[in-house]
């Protein structure tokens, strides 16, 4: 036998002999369980932003990680079992795409790193103590559109200074966001003199009749709020409020290209790219409750003006100014 095939039979008796806890801890490609409310096609852009993140930390798909994706089609109440399911594969990271998916995530477990994306303030949720030192196994980075919420109503009470009735539309599954996001635009309301209506929709069958009752409301703008929900419903939303002749503000700037009238709100896409990118520091070997959450720091103001003409709207050339993109 030659020596460089009796070394190989040697090392491979020995590692056979090895006690299955020494074998289990050499190397293997690590598994990151991503959990996310949406379904696929909603919500493979934001993975492929994700993945984008994970490869400027090392980490390639299909190479030297594997994800186990887990999509409740926006059945949240399907989450928990989701992510109970993903613990009990015990995946090397939880990465969560959803607020509703991060808080099943820290329900599920206590170990396991958790990486989120959420719309708002992660310690008002509960996910982590402190920003900065988020202790536990939790981090990741916030879009903060709960906060800025109120800043859509100025902007559109700018365009807008003699309506004094506006409407918010909320999604009432979007636990805890929904909540928030009513809070701070009622407070804001109030500081300005407005009345506020909040309407609830579950499904995109509930847009023509809420879209429908607003005249009878009396409304003279909408704030569209942030989830799921509205992102996946964009076009058709800025179709709805072009076609009933209500001037609204969205979050994102899909909503403006689509005919939209403003978007005020964060780069999402970026949002997803950091927590891949965190999510492979930790598979590194970074420790989660020593990551800062990462928050969103560049806001873009976009307006349609062929929208405003449509809406028999003259916008001021001090918001035009500020725009990042002005839509003609």
């Amino acid at each position: 036998m030659r020596r460089r095939e009796f070394i190989k039979v040697i090392v491979g008796s020995a590692m056979a002999a090895w006690p299955p806890s020494v074998r289990a801890q050499q190397p293997a490609t690590p598994v990151v369980g991503y959990l996310d409310s949406r379904s696929p096609d909603e919500g493979e852009s934001r993975a492929a932003a994700f993945r984008r993140g994970l490869q400027e930390s090392g980490y390639v798909v299909g190479q030297n990680v594997t994800i186990e994706y887990r999509w409740s089609e926006q059945q949240i109440d399907r989450l928990p079992a989701m992510a109970a399911d993903l613990v009990k594969r015990h995946v090397a990271v939880i990465a969560t795409g959803s607020t509703p998916a991060a808080l099943a995530a820290q329900a599920a477990t206590t170990t396991i790193p958790i990486v989120f994306e959420v719309g708002t303030d992660p310690v008002r949720l509960g996910l982590v103590a402190n920003l900065n030192r988020p202790g536990g196994n939790i981090t990741g980075v916030t879009n903060m559109f709960v906060e800025i919420t109120p800043k859509r109503l100025e902007l559109l009470h700018e365009l807008l200074p003699t309506v004094k009735v506006m409407a918010l539309l909320l999604n009432p599954a979007d636990r805890g966001l929904a909540q928030l996001q009513a809070r701070e635009v009622l407070s804001a309301a109030r500081e300005r003199g407005i009345e506020v209506l909040v309407l609830n929709v579950g499904s995109e069958a509930d847009y023509d009749a809420v879209f429908a009752n607003l005249k009878r409301l009396r409304v003279g703008g909408l704030v569209i709020g942030g989830g799921a929900l509205f992102v996946r419903g964009v076009s058709q939303l800025a179709a709805l409020t072009v076609r009933h002749g209500v001037p609204a503000i969205h979050i994102y700037r899909e909503f403006c290209v689509a005919g939209g009238l403003l978007s005020y709100g964060s780069d999402i896409m970026e949002s997803y790219r950091f927590a891949g990118a965190y999510t492979g520091r930790i598979l590194k070997g970074e420790n989660p409750a020593e990551l800062p959450v990462m928050q969103a720091t560049k806001f873009k103001l976009v307006i349609n003006l062929k929208t405003a003409k449509t809406l028999g709207i003259a916008v001021p050339n001090t918001i035009i100014g500020r725009a990042d993109e002005v839509i003609e």
